[in-house]
């Protein structure tokens, strides 16, 4: 166990110290305000697709899939300014402004591609429109998923009332079933996840080399939530400050801090990669911290024949 222990300690040090050492907090900060800047343009371009597919409802399901997950202090303000946004009637899917959305959208994918390269210690190999149509691709998929799962939340609970008129016995399990939609918000956002940091940066990894650093950026970011949220509750006072533009830079700093947990996920991970190899190189097996513990003592005492 002290050896385990140790082994961890020298990951998270790697991955701070590589954090640190690599412009991490720079990163951090490009990472969250190009976040901002890609919301609307991304929910602006998705509700327009959700409502060329049908997804009429799109614009009320989207503010609660994307802010749910966030602390309501933080959320409340900007999701209010997301949906009078949102509600704006616009033109076809093919016009310029929406075209345009969708295209700056796409920033905020090139900014986390950049960030988990740095993180993940590889170099970018493709060219400029390669990586670009591929941020787009993701824009376009999450555009369609989100009116997907719009669809789904909407027709569910019509599907769920119509259930419980038929049997009344299954009433109180039904209520349960329809608070489903946070719980179907942390799925997409675990999901999200996972096709990030596998196939946004360059480079291969495999299931199991993310898996550590998406486990620690969940438990990271509902610490930081939390935390966050009393202290804007309790210390914090950004109107005074900021004064019109409070509710801005709250979100701002609140996508700085999952920024720097999301980097340093990843950086955990690429770590845990790099101990893994070193290990495999000296030893010639498997990455386990206590395995030369275990064959040592497995071995006979050599002078015990003399």
């Amino acid at each position: 166990m002290p050896t385990l222990i140790r082994m961890l300690y020298k990951v998270l040090f790697d991955a701070v110290y590589h954090f640190t050492l690599d412009d991490g907090w720079a990163m951090a900060s490009h990472v969250a305000l190009s976040t901002l800047l890609a919301v609307f343009p991304f929910l602006i371009f998705a509700t327009t697709l959700a409502g060329f597919l049908g997804a009429e409802q799109f614009a009320e399901t989207a503010v609660h899939l994307i802010f749910d997950t966030w602390p309501e202090a933080i959320a409340e303000p900007l999701a209010a300014q997301v949906q009078q946004v949102l509600t704006i009637p616009r033109g076809g899917l093919l016009t310029v402004s929406v075209l345009a959305a969708f295209y700056f959208a796409s920033n905020g994918v090139e900014a986390l591609r950049v960030s988990l390269n740095r993180a993940y210690r590889v170099t970018e190999m493709r060219y400029w429109y390669h990586t670009r149509l591929t941020s787009l691709g993701y824009v376009l998929a999450a555009s369609v998923i989100f009116a997907a799962v719009s669809t789904v939340l909407v027709a569910v609970p019509v599907a769920l009332g119509i259930i419980g008129e038929r049997l009344p016995w299954l009433t109180e399990i039904l209520t349960t079933v329809s608070d489903w939609s946070v719980y179907f918000t942390v799925l997409i956002l675990i999901f999200g996840l996972f096709i990030v940091h596998l196939f946004l940066p360059a480079g291969h990894r495999r299931l199991m080399d993310v898996v550590p650093g998406i486990i620690l950026t969940l438990v990271a970011w509902l610490v930081g939530g939390i935390v966050f949220a009393f202290y804007l509750s309790k210390f914090a006072n950004y109107t005074a400050t900021y004064a019109g533009l409070a509710s801005v830079m709250i979100v701002l700093v609140f996508l700085y801090m999952v920024g720097v947990i999301f980097m340093i996920g990843a950086e955990f991970n690429a770590a845990l990669m790099k101990y893994r190899v070193r290990y495999t190189l000296t030893h010639g097996g498997p990455f386990s911290p206590d395995r030369r513990i275990r064959r040592q003592a497995s071995k006979p005492d050599q002078g015990s024949d003399i």
